[in-house]
């Protein structure tokens, strides 16, 4: 049900995250906070990403991934500014895009997803989610993540955000 995504998946990709845009009435923004989904070319390279996708009757209805970078410096949770952004100090790897589009849910696939992520074993985890999205929250925490903090999403809507921390 779930595939290392592929360059090619964008256009499945966008519809799904779309789906939950729309659903939500959050503003689309291609050529800026969305752009990174019309080219999956970073999130398919695994010294950068690992992003999967999830198909349902051949259509990508759902997607996450993790992306990683040098650990962030301060203190293991600590709330830090860094390039003008909230961030959570001693995580070296975050959550991107997780998303289900609404034909696609209650069937495993953010799950099944959070499994392949786990399985990396690649240490401390950011975890950056809209306050509204209670479901995905709950998920965090049933694999170990815990708030640590909260900040206005740089997003076109200025979102307010949970941050957790999955260790």
């Amino acid at each position: 049900m779930i595939r290392l995504a592929q360059p090619n998946d964008s256009a499945g990709v966008v519809s799904a995250v779309r789906s939950v845009y729309d659903e939500y009435g959050f503003t689309w923004e291609e050529g800026g906070y969305h752009s990174d989904l019309y080219d999956l070319r970073p999130y398919c390279d695994p010294n950068l990403a690992r992003f999967w996708v999830a198909e349902l009757d051949g259509q990508v209805v759902g997607c996450g991934g993790v992306r990683f970078f040098p650990a962030i410096p301060g203190s293991m949770g600590e709330i830090i500014i860094q390039d003008d952004y909230e961030r959570i100090a001693g995580t070296c790897a975050d959550i991107i895009r997780m998303y289900v589009h609404p034909k696609g849910r209650r069937r495993g696939i953010a799950t099944a997803i959070m499994h392949e992520i786990i399985g990396l074993e690649i240490g401390p985890i950011e975890i950056w989610s809209d306050k509204r999205f209670v479901d995905a929250h709950r998920l965090y925490q049933r694999f170990g993540a815990c708030v640590v903090g909260e900040r206005i999403c740089h997003d076109p809507d200025q979102a307010p955000e949970w941050g957790m921390i999955l260790q």
